[in-house]
């Protein structure tokens, strides 16, 4: 059964609550029971974790490598456009990770159309919602063996 580690950043226990134009009204609870609900349909096993601390999040990815996760859902917040610890940590693991964002990052204001993690991330998907999750998750799940090496490609 493949592992997965659902991760997000900073202000996404506030989904449903922050800016619901931008983000919408489900919640970060709606959120992890769907992906963990199709990952299991699929035959996978899905953890959520949350935190609004990067040292947290930081210590997670590394014990991610360590359990034998095989892949990462992560939407860092705003974390995104400034942390190159946690871009490091990313860098540093062997497993892909898919950075996520609800929001179409692009179409906001210029800080957040940069993202220090991207360049060692496997893909970015942006601005469909909880769909980008689903689809982050489709990925991870359907890649393996050379697939999977041609994706986490750096």
């Amino acid at each position: 059964m493949r592992k997965i580690l659902l991760l997000n950043g900073p202000n996404l226990n506030r989904l449903g609550k922050r800016e619901p134009d931008i983000y919408g009204y489900e919640t970060l609870k709606d959120l992890e029971n769907r992906i963990i609900a199709q990952a299991r349909e699929k035959g996978a096993h899905v953890e959520a974790f949350q935190s609004n601390h990067e040292g947290e999040i930081i210590d997670r990815l590394h014990a991610a490598e360590d359990e034998g996760v095989e892949g990462v859902i992560f939407n860092p917040g705003a974390f995104t456009h400034y942390s190159y610890a946690i871009r490091d940590a990313v860098a540093s693991v062997s497993m892909p990770v898919i950075e996520v964002h609800i929001s179409n990052v692009h179409k906001r204001e210029p800080f957040r159309e940069h993202s220090v993690i991207a360049p060692v991330a496997a893909g970015q998907i942006v601005g469909l919602g909880f769909l980008g999750y689903e689809l982050a998750l489709q990925a991870l799940i359907h890649n393996n063996g050379e697939e999977e090496a041609n994706v986490k490609d750096r």
